[in-house]
Order: structure tokens, then sequence, then C-alpha cells
């Protein structure tokens, strides 16, 4: 597990101070595997016993996302989801919905898809997102039985 002080070193130096509690966010996203909510966040520096408020973890998370240092996924209940990134390329991500395991997939044609579609309509495309949501193997075959 990486110290806050490790962690720091890795937040990104353009438009970004490092505060010892933008390196707590840091240090507990890069331990976790899943996408997390904010407020899981929040509760796993509370174990840790670092002293960051829910607040400064949304701003944090925000600005993370921002820089392209952090994916945010929204669930159809509109809550946004945080993780960690090493992939620096354009993806997506197929989650499950039971487990929160994810896989991170390249766009094939979605990506074609979204060219076309703004192009059909006069539009120029600057970005578009697309998650996939499912059971992994393990939770279908729990749901099964």
């Amino acid at each position: 597990m990486r110290t806050p002080a490790q962690a720091s070193a890795s937040l990104p130096k353009i438009g970004q101070r490092r505060t010892r509690q933008k390196a707590a966010v840091v240090s507990v996203l890069q331990t976790m595997d899943h996408f997390s909510s904010a407020k899981t966040i929040h509760e796993e520096l509370t174990t840790r016993k670092q002293s960051v408020g829910l607040t400064t973890v949304y701003r944090t998370l925000q600005s993370l996302v921002d820089l392209g240092e952090v994916d945010v996924l929204h669930t159809n209940s509109g809550e946004a989801l945080y993780r960690h990134c090493a992939n620096e390329h354009h993806h997506h991500h197929l989650v499950c919905e039971k487990c929160g395991t994810t896989v991170e997939i390249s766009g094939g044609p979605v990506e074609e898809w979204a060219r076309t579609e703004a192009a059909n309509h006069s539009f120029t495309l600057t970005s578009h997102t697309a998650e996939v949501f499912g059971l992994c193997p393990a939770c279908a075959a729990t749901a099964r039985s």
C-alpha cells in the first residue's frame, strides 16, 4: 500500500496543488480495483485515519476526472462512481451490476457509430461515453442457481 506521500508524487502537476488530502484520495483510489462512490472512498479514508472531508473528496475526484487521471461512470440511478485508471487511451467499461467487477474494453463499432451519428446530424463529435452493464460469469452463475 502506498503512503500519502508516495501517492502525492503521482498527482498531476498541471494546475493541481499537491496536498495531504489529495494524496490520501489518490492513495485510496490506487488500492481499489472497482469503481467506487465518493462516499465509499471517504469511508475508506476514515478507516485509514485520514482526515479528509467528504466535500474535499468530491472536489478532488472531479479535478482528477477533469485531468483524465480518474475514470467516472454513472449508474442507472445516476450515482457517480470513480476508479483510478492506468490506461491512457480512450476506452469503455464492462461493469458487473452485482459485484462491481470491471473490464476495460475497446469501443470498436461504438467509435464508428458515434462519428457517423454526429456527422448525420451535422455535429462535430468532441467526446462520448459508453458503459456496458451486465453480470460477470460468477454472478451470472449464482443468479442461475
